[in-house]
């Protein structure tokens, strides 16, 4: 990946508009830009759109909706914002984190009403961190139903997206100014394409082993959960145009993904009142702080492997996600009628396990935090049939990237905005700060859809003020 001069001969074609990236970030730039009146072209790297949006649960945190207010949840962007700089610590720009907060009810609403997505609130069990329930999503629960709906809304927008187009450089002038891409096809024939203003929206660098290793070392060798062509672009080209790149260590990881299946099981199966034990039938820690930071303490334990125990009233709520559904189909949800049965069919010590469940037991009568810190206050027992699902910790995409202001454009190192360069979704910091502790529930689609959509009106005004 790199950053060329300008040809001298030029673009044998231009547009107003370039996206390097069709997952939900790219397609609601591309939505929103038309929307500004200007042409866009989306650049894919793959035959089908899928990106990182297809592997995620499709949930967008959003505050103050009609979605909520229909079921009495009381929400609002404050209340949002607030939860966002708990999380992270207070690592994030405010700014950044109030424009995100106070924009992410009205994006939702905007793809429901513009673009007939048919969300819902998840509103049977809590997301650890949020003070309200406010995640939207679509009737499957699933990414892949999200970006299919995103795809048909850019195809019935007339909005072409270019597949097997990786886009292999960009061609810059002096002052950072973006002026083309260079795409390369699956059979190595290179072509150029001129713009006025391009959006990043490539995703960040999970799937660059290298760059894993440099910037977050603790989960160099975790199950990586995430699109294979998250390759670290947008960071590589920003740093040839000396943009500033923010929060590098920070990454949304999962501390429940079934092995060997390779499934993602939803957090509902811990935050109901279900628990994780090692491969000794033991307990090792507070669950509940969050899926992302749990990761690396689930790969710290035997083997790197956990069990996530719960029970059937739980796996009621966790059957409204395609993928625990699909976890099912595949045996990954092992079941048995007492603890003593489940450690037999888990092969853990039978003594262990019903110590660390009868310690979570009296920890829900008492009402009380456990060892751990851990409160179950609220939370109902289980009972029979019992449940569990061998996991482990998984990487799944970085949220360390390009620096961004309040309208997504590109920040360099200095401060000032390159000219005409924006970012959304991974290519940007998000708004978890360094750790991975700091990602909030519906961290990465908050961004890339409000982030998303920000570029597109911000690099559509750009063109507007060329003309």
């Amino acid at each position: 990946m790199s950053v060329k001069a300008v040809p001298a001969g030029g673009f044998a074609a231009t547009v107003p508009v370039i996206v390097v990236g069709a997952g939900a970030a790219g397609i609601c730039a591309a939505l929103s830009a038309h929307e500004n009146g200007v042409e866009v072209v989306v650049l894919e790297r793959d035959s089908v759109p899928r990106g990182s949006t297809a592997l995620s649960a499709g949930l967008i945190p959003a505050a103050g909706t009609r979605f909520q207010k229909a079921l009495g949840i009381g929400d609002s962007p404050a209340l949002f914002a607030s939860d966002i700089r708990r999380k992270a610590h207070g690592e994030v720009d405010a700014a950044i984190i109030k424009t995100v907060a106070q924009a992410a009810g009205p994006t939702v609403q905007w793809l429901a009403d513009r673009y007939g997505l048919p969300f819902s609130v998840v509103h049977d069990f809590d997301y650890p961190g949020h003070s309200a329930r406010r995640m939207h999503g679509l009737p499957s629960r699933s990414g892949v139903e999200l970006i299919d709906r995103l795809r048909q809304a850019a195809d019935e927008t007339a909005i072409p997206i270019i597949l097997n187009a990786t886009v292999s450089a960009l061609y810059a002038e002096a002052g950072s100014r973006i002026r083309g891409v260079e795409i390369t096809r699956p059979d190595g024939t290179r072509d150029s394409l001129g713009c006025e203003a391009l959006i990043l929206a490539c995703n960040g660098y999970g799937g660059a082993a290298e760059l894993v290793a440099r910037y977050i070392p603790e989960m160099r060798d975790a199950m990586y959960f995430g699109h294979p062509g998250n390759r670290g672009d947008a960071v590589q080209w920003g740093q040839a145009l000396g943009a500033k790149l923010l929060h590098m260590s920070g990454y949304q990881g999962h501390g429940s993904v079934a092995h060997p299946h390779g499934v993602l099981i939803t957090w509902a199966a811990i935050m109901e009142g279900g628990f994780q034990v090692n491969a000794n039938g033991e307990r090792f820690s507070d669950e509940s702080r969050g899926y992302s930071e749990q990761a690396a303490v689930v790969l710290a334990q035997p083997g790197g492997i956990t069990f996530d125990i719960f029970d059937e009233r739980i796996a009621v709520v966790a059957r409204q996600f395609a993928d625990f559904q699909q976890a099912e189909r595949c045996g990954a949800v092992v079941e048995a009628a007492t603890v003593g049965q489940l450690a037999e069919r888990l092969s853990l010590p039978a003594a262990a396990l019903e110590q660390s469940s009868a310690e979570v037991e009296q920890a829900k009568d008492a009402g009380t935090r456990d060892r751990f810190g851990r409160s179950f206050a609220g939370s109902l027992p289980l009972s029979a049939p019992f449940k569990a699902v061998r996991v482990t910790g998984a990487l799944f995409h970085t949220q360390g990237g390009l620096a961004v202001d309040s309208a997504a454009r590109v920040v360099s190192v200095g401060g000032d905005p390159i000219p005409n360069l924006f970012a959304a979704g991974g290519a940007a910091a998000g708004v978890s700060g360094s750790h991975a502790s700091g990602y909030l529930s519906g961290n990465g689609l908050l961004t890339a859809t409000v982030l998303g959509r920000l570029a597109g009106a911000s690099a559509a005004a750009v063109v507007k003020r060329s003309e």
